[in-house]
């Protein structure tokens, strides 16, 4: 069924406010993937905060104009889901995993900022520490010199205490 053209708008619309705060957006080709199967990457894209839709390449490329991510027009040809996160890492993990499940899900491209990526660098973007793991690594390594000072500071009472407790022992024999 074909859009009318307020609905067209509104589309167009939905999806340049949705590229406002989005740091990268990729698309892949979907041909043969079941209900199930699409069902499985929205679900999956919905716990990881990546907005997943399928949308036509004509109203996708007037969404695309004027916003960074129009270096990625090359890559809509054909019917293509399309994805975007403020998570760069996330967007390529889940898109990287669900192609590795369903081979019938094929990444075409995306783009980080305003540069274009194509397929293998989405892969490689895909086996980056995520957000999470990268600020938690970043507290570890804040925390080690608090850390072991304190534990340096510790030992001297405690190696006191464990003196006193010998001389104690050795008095009681």
């Amino acid at each position: 069924m074909s859009l009318k053209l307020a609905e067209k708008e509104q589309v167009v619309a939905a999806l340049k406010a949705k590229l406002v705060n989005m740091q990268a957006a990729a698309v892949a080709e979907y041909r043969g993937l079941t209900v199930a199967q699409m069902t499985d990457l929205r679900s999956g894209a919905r716990r990881q905060g990546v907005y997943v839709q399928v949308v036509k390449n004509t109203l996708l490329k007037r969404a695309l104009s004027g916003t960074g991510f129009s270096v990625m027009e090359e890559f809509l040809v054909g019917p293509v889901v399309f994805a975007t996160s403020e998570d760069p890492v996330a967007l390529a993990k889940l898109m990287s995993d669900f192609a590795k499940r369903n081979d019938k899900f094929v990444i075409t491209g995306g783009a980080l900022g305003n540069k274009a990526m194509d397929a293998p660098a989405i892969q490689q973007l895909s086996k980056m520490p995520s957000r999470e793991e990268l600020i938690a690594r970043l507290m570890g390594t804040m925390q080690a010199p608090v850390s072991t000072f304190v534990r340096t500071l510790n030992e001297v009472p405690g190696r006191f205490v464990r003196t006193l407790a010998a001389i104690r022992d050795q008095a009681a024999v």
